[in-house]
């Protein structure tokens, strides 16, 4: 249960801005810009699990690895295939 300080804010239950905005980062580098969004996931989720140690910014740490993981596949793939890669949903 949440509790209210005199101010009139809330206490306790806060999800971190900078969890959220890693999470998105992470699940979106999957499919679009994992080179850019990869590494933004992580420096979100590493700063917001200093912060507040939540499961979402271990997720957003980790998505971003997986961004960067499959950056590194990409990369490979394409290198192997004369420089051409593409990418088909469906």
């Amino acid at each position: 249960m949440s509790t209210y300080s005199r101010t009139g804010t809330r206490n306790g239950g806060r999800t971190s801005g900078l969890a959220i905005a890693g999470l998105v980062c992470g699940i979106v580098g999957l499919l679009i810009l994992p080179i850019v969004l990869g590494p933004l996931a992580i420096v979100f989720g590493a700063v917001a699990l200093r912060q507040t140690g939540s499961a979402m910014a271990k997720w957003a740490l980790g998505l971003g690895v997986a961004d960067i993981v499959l950056m590194i596949v990409m990369f490979a793939v394409a290198a192997n295939n004369g420089g051409a890669f593409s990418w088909h949903f469906g």
